[in-house]
């Protein structure tokens, strides 16, 4: 019965024709990367500098792919059941959770081990090149990878467990991947060369992410450290962080696999309008927005689509949008304490690339949540052949989702604006470094909603559609910085500064003269290609749109 589960949930995506073609693509990329640094001249370069220059692109390739394409099997794993209907067929078999758990997690690991599996001939290529210790490091960079699978893996499941819908399990796992990655990594930024608890804290939660202790594997300087070294074990620190989330998250997932798992309920509650006088004044006092009040009426000069996207998306209540705008205020006012502390300390512009890179993560983290699905919900579930009833045109449609999807964004962007501002007042000849920023960070936004939402429109499933949008962007963003990680060797000036055109984070560091990026001039060229890009995914998004309009 265990090798049931495990043949149906590994043969169910391998039989996907997508999946072949990726890994046909993943084993060329890294067997294209090794070949263009392959010496020609028949000679091994001195050390094997060169051996590990391409092992250092292929390790953080290798770890951006996992990043992106694992997490999205274990999030579906137990909600797609649940939806379906077969899950509480599952739990009535003789399998116990132990034996049902252990099945969704092998067959997760086997497609991680597969994925790894397309690296062995290029991880042999650059081994062949010599300068790499085959334990020291290759076998440290499999090893991490190898926690990083178990760990999101387990992550993923657990949240799995406790989603509702597809689509809300894969934003939510997404989230913590990007959070636990990327987002751990800014206190230490802050914090480094300080000492006491704080110092502390900050160097934990720098352990947390895989992208640290790959950088500890592989020897890369850390950007904005001023030539500080960090002397921790991070791979140590990290590994026990792994293990122990993973077997947390393994327990807690296994104590949910019952019959209970199938019983929501939820207090009807009772509305503020059928509330006595004196209530209703207590409420009022108490509440900025009450939650449990009637919404009022659609104004007739507002767009209905948006008004429909804010009331059925938890976050587009008015309630959780000034919760919202609540938490960005909070963190404007600690980015904006920590730009003051640290700019004295650091410089302008190593703290102004920190918030530039914490700005970005975060717009990545909530574009495709709020835009991929706007199209394939509807398809979904069966909306959109209702919204093709109304009289509304087909673009005015997309204009009312564009819009709920646009201002929620707005509000992310404004959460660091105060740091910037700081920034300006601190260094006055910056103001113009603080505009163009902005701009950036605004252009990145419009880009990465619209392109979500293209994406979304060509997909019937949001899940899908969510994760294809995640990837879509995390390899707009991240591929170019793999090519800046290989500057001078095997990539060029030229080539870097091409490759870095098209990444927005790249240009929002050169504008800051961010270390590592003020000799790249991407600005406006980047802001050509974000505005190309925008222009091209709103037609796309039309056309799309317009073919699936069409009678059936």
């Amino acid at each position: 019965m265990f090798s049931a589960i495990l043949r149906r949930e590994l043969l169910t995506p391998l039989r996907r024709r997508r999946m072949v073609v990726f890994q046909i693509g993943l084993a060329s990329l890294f067997g294209l990367l090794v070949i263009l640094r392959w010496p020609t001249d028949g000679e091994v370069a001195l050390f094997g500098a060169r051996s590990r220059e391409i092992f250092r692109l292929f390790a953080y390739g290798l770890l951006m792919t996992l990043l992106f394409l694992l997490p999205v099997f274990p999030a579906t794993s137990i909600v797609s059941e649940k939806r379906r209907g077969t899950l509480a067929l599952l739990l009535n078999t003789q399998l116990g959770p132990v034996h049902i758990f252990a099945g969704k997690l092998a067959a997760v690991m086997a497609m991680a081990g597969m994925i790894l599996a397309m690296s062995l001939p290029a991880a042999g290529t650059c081994y062949s090149m010599g300068g790499l210790s085959l334990y020291g490091d290759i076998g440290k960079v499999y090893k991490l990878l190898i926690l990083v699978a178990i760990e999101y893996a387990a992550i993923g499941m657990l949240v799995s467990s406790f989603s509702q819908s597809v689509d809300s399990a894969v934003r939510t796992t997404y989230g913590i991947v990007l959070g636990t990655s990327v987002l751990t990594l800014i206190p230490h930024y802050f914090l480094q060369g300080s000492q006491g608890l704080l110092a502390d804290i900050g160097e934990w939660f720098w352990c947390m992410s895989p992208v640290a202790a790959l950088m500890s594997i592989t020897g890369t300087e850390e950007p904005g450290s001023q030539g500080l070294v960090t002397k921790i074990d991070v791979l140590g620190r990290y590994t026990i962080f792994s293990l122990t989330t993973a077997v947390a998250a393994s327990i807690w997932t296994i104590a949910r696999l019952n019959h209970r798992l199938f019983d929501v309920s939820r207090a009807a509650g009772t509305m503020s309008d059928d509330l006595s006088w004196s209530a209703k004044l207590f409420r009022r006092f108490f509440f900025l927005v009450d939650p449990q009040k009637r919404s009022a009426g659609i104004p007739s000069f507002v767009n209905p689509v948006m008004f429909k996207e804010f009331r059925c998306r938890r976050f587009g209540r008015l309630h959780w949008l000034v919760r919202l705008v609540a938490a960005c205020a909070t963190l404007s006012l600690g980015l904006t304490y920590a730009t003051t502390a640290g700019t004295f300390d650091w410089g302008v512009e190593t703290i102004g690339g920190i918030m530039v890179v914490m700005q970005v993560a975060l717009i990545i983290l909530v574009a495709p949540s709020l835009s991929a699905g706007l199209i394939s919900v509807e398809r979904e579930h069966g909306g959109w052949l209702l919204l093709q009833t109304t009289p509304m045109a087909t673009a005015r449609i997309i204009w009312g989702k564009l819009l709920s999807a646009l201002l929620p964004l707005l509000l992310v962007l404004c959460a660091t604006a105060p740091g910037y501002l700081v920034m300006a007042y601190i260094e006055p000849g910056m103001g113009q470094q603080v505009k163009r920023v902005i701009v950036c960070l605004l252009l990145t936004a419009i880009f990465a909603m619209l392109v979500s939402a293209a994406v979304g429109s060509f997909f019937v499933r949001t899940a899908a559609a969510t994760a294809t949008a995640y990837a879509a962007l995390l390899l707009i963003c991240g591929l170019p910085m793999l090519i800046w990680m290989g500057r001078d060797a095997p990539f060029g000036h030229r080539t870097v500064e091409a490759a870095l055109s098209f990444s927005s984070i790249a240009a929002a560091l050169s504008v800051i003269r961010m270390p590592g990026f003020q000799n790249y001039d991407l600005v406006p060229m980047n802001w050509w290609i974000l505005g190309i890009g925008s222009i091209a995914s709103i037609l796309i998004l039309l056309i799309q749109t317009h073919r699936i309009s069409r009678p059936q």
